[in-house]
Formats: C-alpha cells, sequence, structure tokens
C-alpha cells in the first residue's frame, strides 16, 4: 500500500522500480499495490498514470498492461476511520484474490506530519491484523530533531515493533555505497591500512547543481544540516568507520554503525564555529544562465537564514580513528553533481624521488558515488624515462564502463530488501537517535546567531571560502568532485 500515490515519489522512484522488479522476476503474479491518495480517481485512470511513469523512466517497456493490472486505486482521508475501514476491506479482498497469505508492506511517500497518523490508525482500525508479516517503510524527514523524532518514533511503536519499520535512506541504497563494505572487507590490502597509522583524512562530498526548485517551504524548515547531514552524510561516515561485525547480518552491522556514533566527538557552543561551516547561495551565471539567489526563491524567506551549505570536521573517538579528520560537505548549487568519497594515506616517512622543492603525490583511494560508480587508486609509479622520477597513475573501475554493469536504482534495491524483510541497508532508531542527538548541538547554535554575510557563494561554486579555510587550517584541502587530476592539483 502506498500512501501518496500521486506523488512526485511514487511516480519517479516507485512505480519505476517495481516495474523493473517485476521485469527481472523478483515479483511473482501474485502482488498487489494499492496507491492510497486524497485525489478521485479510477482503477483505470491510475493503472494509466502507473504506465505513463514507467514509461518515462524506462525505455523497454513492454508488458505494461499486465502489469498495471496489479494496481488499485483508494482515494483516502488520512484521519477518518471509515476510510481506513474501506481500505481494509479492499486490502483484504485483494488479499484472497491474489492468495497473499496476509503479508503487507506500508509505504508511506507523503508528508511526514502524517506519519504517526497513519501508523495509529493502521492499528486502531485493523488492517496489522494480518497473518502474514507486516511493514512500515518510511521516508526521511524522521522527525525535525530529536524530540520530535522520540513523539514520531513512539506513535509508530504502538502499531509496528522496531523490526517491522524500514526508515529509508536511499543513499544507503546505492550500488557504491553498498560497497563500502565490500571495498574494505574483502580486500587484504586495505583493512591493515584502514586505520590512524595510515589514513590522514577522509573527506565525503555530495554537491547538487540545482537549487532548491519548488522544495522552498520545506527546505526553509530543513536546511542542509538536517536534510542531508543528519542521515546521509552520517550514515556514509558510520560506514566507512565502523569495525569489521563478526557476520554480515543486519543486527550485527548495525551495531557496529551504532558504536561509531556513539563515539562522534559532540560539537557544540563555540567549537561549532570552528568544525562547521555553513553557506547560501546567492545569485551566479551557469552555462550562460543566470541563477537566483536562495532568498529569491520560492516560498523562501527574503531574509532566510537557512543554510544550503555546509562543511564540517568531524572526530571519532576511538581506538581506530583516535586524531583523523573526517570532512564532509554538501550543497546546493554547486559547481557539479557529485557524491564522492577520498581516503588519503598518510605520506612515506622519507621522499627518496624529488628534489626539496617538490613533494610526492598522496595515495588516495577515491569511492565514486554518483553520477559515476566506481573506484580509482591513485598511486605512484616511474616515468618513462632514464630517470627514476616518480610519477602519478590512476587504477580506475568503473560500473558503467567496459563491464557493461546496470547498476540498479537505490529503490530498486531497497524495495526488494524490504519484500524480502533484510533491514541491513535500512537506519535503525538507535542510528536516527544518535545523529539527531549530533546534529542538534549545531543546528541549536546556527538558529540562535543571525548569519551576516549571507549569501556567501555564488551559484555553480564550491562552496563559501570558509569551507577551504576549515581544512588549510589542518594543513589539507578539498580534493576536486570533477575528473581528480591529482597532477592538476
Amino acid at each position: 500500500m502506498i500512501f501518496g500515490a500521486t506523488g512526485d515519489l511514487a511516480n519517479r522512484k516507485l512505480y519505476p522500480s517495481l516495474y523493473r522488479l517485476y521485469k527481472k522476476g523478483k515479483l511473482a503474479e501474485n502482488f498487489a499495490v494499492i496507491g492510497i491518495a486524497r485525489r478521485s480517481l479510477t482503477n483505470e485512470d491510475f493503472q494509466s498514470n502507473v504506465r505513463k511513469s514507467v514509461q518515462s523512466a524506462v525505455e523497454c517497456s513492454n508488458d505494461l498492461e499486465q502489469f498495471s493490472s496489479h494496481f488499485y486505486y483508494h482515494s483516502h482521508d488520512v484521519t477518518d476511520s471509515s476510510s481506513y475501514l474501506a481500505l481494509k476491506n479492499l486490502a483484504n479482498n485483494l488479499d484472497s484474490h491474489y492468495k497473499l497469505e496476509g503479508n503487507r508492506i506500508f509505504y508511506l511517500a507523503m508528508a511526514p506530519e502524517f506519519f504517526g497518523t497513519i501508523a495509529v490508525h493502521l492499528k486502531e482500525d485493523g488492517l496489522t491484523d494480518v497473518a502474514g508479516y507486516k511493514r512500515l517503510v518510511i521516508e526521511k524527514p524522521f522527525g525535525h530533531d530529536l524530540e520530535s523524532a522520540k513523539e514520531l518514533n513512539k506513535q509508530i511503536r504502538q502499531a509496528f515493533s522496531e523490526d517491522e519499520i524500514y526508515r529509508i535512506d536511499h543513499y544507503l541504497g546505492k550500488e557504491m555505497v553498498q560497497n563500502i563494505e565490500v571495498i574494505r572487507f574483502a580486500n587484504a590490502i586495505f583493512e591493515p591500512l584502514w586505520n590512524n597509522r595510515y589514513i590522514s583524512n577522509i573527506q565525503v562530498t555530495s554537491s547538487e547543481v540545482l537549487g532548491v526548485e519548488e522544495r522552498g517551504r520545506y527546505y526553509e524548515k530543513s536546511g542542509a544540516l538536517r536534510d542531508m547531514v543528519q542521515n546521509h552524510m552520517l550514515q556514509m561516515v558510520a560506514l566507512l568507520a565502523m569495525e569489521p561485525p563478526i557476520k554480515l547480518t543486519t543486527d550485527e552491522i548495525r551495531s557496529e554503525k551504532v558504536k561509531v556514533f556513539r563515539a562522534f566527538r559532540p560539537i557544540e557552543g563555540e567549537e561549532v564555529k570552528t568544525h562547521f561551516v555553513r553557506g547560501q547561495y546567492a545569485q551566479g551565471t551557469v552555462n550562460a544562465e543566470s541563477l537566483p539567489a536562495y532568498r529569491e526563491e520560492t516560498m523562501v524567506d527574503p531574509q532566510s537564514n537557512t543554510e544550503t551549505f555546509v562543511a564540517g570536521k568531524l572526530l571519532i573517538d576511538n581506538f581506530r580513528w583516535a586524531g583523523v579528520p573526517f570532512y564532509i560537505r554538501t550543497g546546493k548549487r554547486m559547481k557539479a553533481k557529485s557524491t564522492k568519497i577520498v581516503i588519503q594515506f598518510k605520506d612515506i616517512p622519507m621522499n627518496l624521488y624529488y628534489g626539496k622543492d617538490q613533494t610526492l603525490n598522496p595515495n588516495l583511494l577515491v569511492i565514486h558515488i554518483q553520477p559515476d560508480e566506481g573506484i580509482t587508486l591513485h598511486l605512484n609509479a616511474k616515468k618513462a624515462g632514464q630517470q627514476l622520477d616518480a610519477t602519478p597513475v590512476k587504477l580506475n573501475y568503473a560500473n558503467k564502463g567496459i563491464d557493461g554493469i546496470n547498476t540498479p536504482e537505490a529503490y530498486e534495491k531497497l524495495l526488494l530488501d524490504c519484500i524480502s524483510g533484510d533491514a541491513t541497508n535500512f537506519t535503525h532508531w538507535d542510528e536516527v537517535a544518535l545523529s539527531w542527538s549530533f546534529v542538534d548541538k549545531i543546528s541549536q547554535v546556527w538558529e540562535n546567531t543571525k548569519e551576516d554575510n549571507f549569501p556567501n557563494y555564488p551559484a555553480g561554486t564550491m562552496g563559501p571560502k570558509a569551507a577551504d579555510e576549515l581544512l588549510e587550517q589542518d594543513g589539507y584541502f578539498w580534493w576536486p568532485v570533477t575528473d581528480l587530476d591529482i597532477e592538476k592539483c
């Protein structure tokens, strides 16, 4: 059951992902989807919308009539028990028709203020009384801060146990994010070096070229800190920093990630100014197109104090990572769309290959997450010729290169995990609570301090100058998010 079935997320992501699963044989013929939304639609209208959604996203889309015949529509009022009873009757009829054995997944693809209300009604009006499994899938944001997240969790737990709640973080569905575990734990050359003896710093960047578009109202309440850092960025740091689990099971992996969240050094009070930088985009010109400032966007306060860019220095106080800074940055209206992780290894003790005035390039492991997916290892090798000079070389592996691997959409992977009952790539409540606890201390300082220099970076750049200075004070610099060519750095 998809609540918010006429919305943008359902049309852009969920229906095409379900269709790909159907074509790959991951969905048996005995499945049914109930689309739930406020507007009045017939089943035929809804099925037509589903077909249009798939055709716009999937090039080769045959069998659409058969696929869409499994979709049914229910016009719904999320606050009205009689509407839930009608939904229950429809679900029971489909249960019998398709022999579904009482297995139900409730996907809340709608405004977060309704999450708790829907969960409580599902319980009170009998939709969770089923013979099979029941699972609740929730999109972010899960709360606005720690207190609101606790309240929401309390409501949801009235109807669903923790192991039945699937909090989606679509970054965790991306192929290369999941590859972090394999890179670390399946390669003998990396895991022995994955600590503060050999790594100097780790950088995680997620940059977007788009502005807030039509999301101004939402963004005014969240900002980049809540929209990106609290979930996506901290989750990637946790995967990079966690200890090897004793087994690759949901509980063991989650347990190790939670230990990382607990080890984050709290950043509060005056420390926020020295460890975190916020920015807001100004007008700019990209590809000869003039772009508006954030404060000129629809539904945005002309004097807005909301950040569209965050850069920060995280420290993890445990034996493995003591002293190694994890730098994160994310923002809108930046130079390039890119999500990359750069692991920079420490310099060798003695430079034998260059003169005093030259430096040897550091070894880097780069994990490319989007738009290109792959791995690059930066090494030093002998330069052609008679001299024993070193030159940087790159070893590349691309998921969409010569191997022709078609990486699945993150939502396709996560939907299949949910159907299969695998919660490894979903966020546990302990992770949510600890990440909010960390982020709240920063947001409290920012909300109580007016940023006088907003806007502080033009659209089409890589953020404010203060973000560069954040690394410079430690003797580092941001590696570029476009083609990483260390000869040019």
